[in-house]
């Protein structure tokens, strides 16, 4: 798919909306994990793709993801239910797949867990996951973005058990079984690395 076309339809698709701030970080997000994916032996015009379409969701306000999710019959889990905001990976997936036509399963995964990773992941999936946490959608710099930069600098493994490890400590609402099992399996690598 071409990106110029792709960039302009999510532009479109988000602004209509009234998005716009999320088309912003989605582009950030994609233009990022691009980059990434060149230092990571990722594709890069997955890991953009995957980037530009991952918070395609944000049409979606937290209070109507539950049953969005019901009827796009996506399957979801307690913590999910008990907060609504995580199911937008889901949620994007499926808008990519059904919207804009994305196919490709490796794409697919990278967007379904871009905020709580998994634990059969990929490089692309690890690739997304890093480029969002990095171009957050909040003002100001992410207050974990020193140590998670500093990890980076030895891999992706390393920043992400990096920022999983700092959510865990500091009052997370929930722990995704996703995140939880990316967690197991990224300390199980980092150690007998």
């Amino acid at each position: 798919m071409d990106q110029e076309y792709l960039q302009e339809s999510i532009e479109q698709f988000l602004c209509e909306a009234n998005c716009l701030k999320t088309y912003t970080h989605c582009i950030a997000v994609g233009d990022y994990a691009c980059k990434l994916a060149e230092r990571f032996m990722a594709d890069p015009h997955k890991a953009q793709i995957a980037g530009y379409l991952h918070d395609i969701s944000a049409i979606y306000p937290d209070d109507q993801r539950v049953a969005v999710a019901n009827k796009m019959g996506i399957a979801l889990c307690k913590e999910e239910l008990t907060l609504p905001m995580i199911i937008h990976q889901k949620i994007s997936r499926e808008i990519a797949l059904g919207q804009f036509n994305i196919t490709d399963l490796e794409i697919l995964s990278a967007i379904e867990c871009h905020t709580t990773l998994k634990g059969n992941y990929s490089t692309l999936d690890l690739v997304v996951f890093i480029a969002d946490k990095i171009k957050w959608d909040q003002d100001g710099e992410p207050p974990y973005i020193t140590g998670l930069m500093t990890a980076l600098d030895h891999s992706l493994e390393s920043a992400a058990y990096y920022y999983i490890d700092y959510l865990l400590n500091h009052d997370i609402q929930v722990i995704h079984p996703w995140l939880n099992e990316a967690y197991v399996k990224l300390k199980q690598q980092l150690e007998s690395a």
